[in-house]
């Protein structure tokens, strides 16, 4: 754990260096190239093990101090139909792609939920309900970097190119929040979008405020497939008496909604929401700790060669959720 701790922090520099790869990326990256370079690793797989599995929840109970649900509650309604359209899109496109094109279950669910919802996060939050393994979860985390950095390069353009309006953030915040993956690529694309026109911080405090409504199908996602996976597990040991519902339920996705109301009860007596940013930025940096382990578990030969399909797939699935989140702010009269 010591050993990933110190690679994690080389990795949070980076990604502060350069916020359009991010810290998780990097991680990821030290991790596979340290794996070659360390032929022995007996004397640390259990410490990464531990903290490719367990450091991975504990960001994600941690990202909970970062949402308050009656911000998101005021704020995000508008932007509601559109969250669920993406990621409805999303995971449609996933199952579909799956089951045509052979791609492997566990690593489509991932690609599906990453593209959905929230990128890195929402990664971490599902690989321990569907029992993913780490080569999974880079490869997932992978695809999903690789659309991340192309929304933050096009997107602003794309959105100049459309007419988005050049004088108010909030149709082109809601776009960025709904059509760009991961939390860090949605603030470069905003915050583009306010330096091209001047428009101070507008468009990345909405954009940001959509995210954060996405972020909150983390909790309906992953018990949904917690109870999948209790489903598969009783059909495999024949019984229902060999089986435990508590061994597959994520708790602590639990623990993820209490911080959130523990915020949300905090800021709505007074106290002031800066008070949980170093606890916001302390779950960024368990992620990138996380990415180190699986990064260190991860052969690197194998995930270049398996890689067409799944990059496909997350291919797909940003096209689609870019496709569907523009047709409803048309529809909505958003844009």
């Amino acid at each position: 754990m010591g050993f990933c701790l110190i690679i994690a922090f080389v990795a949070y520099f980076l990604g502060k260096l350069f916020p359009i790869i991010g810290g998780p990326v990097f991680g990821i990256l030290l991790g596979m190239v340290l794996t070659l370079i360390i032929k022995n690793q007996q004397k640390l797989a259990s410490g990464i093990k531990f903290t490719s599995k367990k450091i991975l929840q504990y960001a994600v109970i941690l990202l909970g101090f970062g949402l308050n649900l009656n911000v998101i509650v005021q704020t995000g309604a508008q932007s509601l139909p559109i969250i669920i359209g993406t990621i409805s899109t999303s995971l449609i496109v996933a199952y579909v792609f799956c089951k045509v094109f052979h791609i492997p279950s566990k690593i489509s669910t991932l690609i599906g939920v990453g593209s959905s919802i929230c990128g890195g996060s929402a990664i971490a939050a599902t690989a321990p309900v569907i029992e993913a393994d780490d080569e999974e979860v880079a490869q997932a985390i992978s695809v999903i970097f690789f659309f991340n950095v192309l929304a933050a390069l096009i997107f602003p353009h794309f959105g100049a190119w459309l007419g988005f309006s050049h004088t108010s953030g909030n149709a082109f915040g809601i776009f960025a929040g709904t059509a760009v993956n991961d939390t860090s690529s949605v603030t470069a694309t905003a915050a583009t979008w306010d330096n091209m026109w001047h428009l101070g911080s507008a468009t990345l405090d909405k954009a940001v405020t959509v995210k954060l409504t996405r972020t909150l199908a983390i909790i309906p996602i992953t018990l949904v497939l917690s109870f999948i996976q209790a489903s598969h597990a009783k059909k495999d040991k024949g019984t229902a008496s060999t089986f435990k519902f508590s061994k597959v339920f994520p708790f602590f996705i639990l623990f993820f909604l209490a911080a959130s109301l523990i915020t949300t009860i905090a800021t709505s007596m007074g106290v002031n929401a800066v008070v949980f940013n170093p606890i916001k930025e302390l779950s960024k940096f368990f992620i990138i700790w996380a990415m180190v382990a699986v990064g260190m578990n991860t052969n690197i030969i194998k995930l270049i060669k398996t890689g067409g399909k799944p990059l496909f797939l997350g291919c797909s699935c940003w096209v689609a959720i870019t496709c569907v989140s523009l047709f409803l702010q048309h529809l909505l009269g958003i844009w």
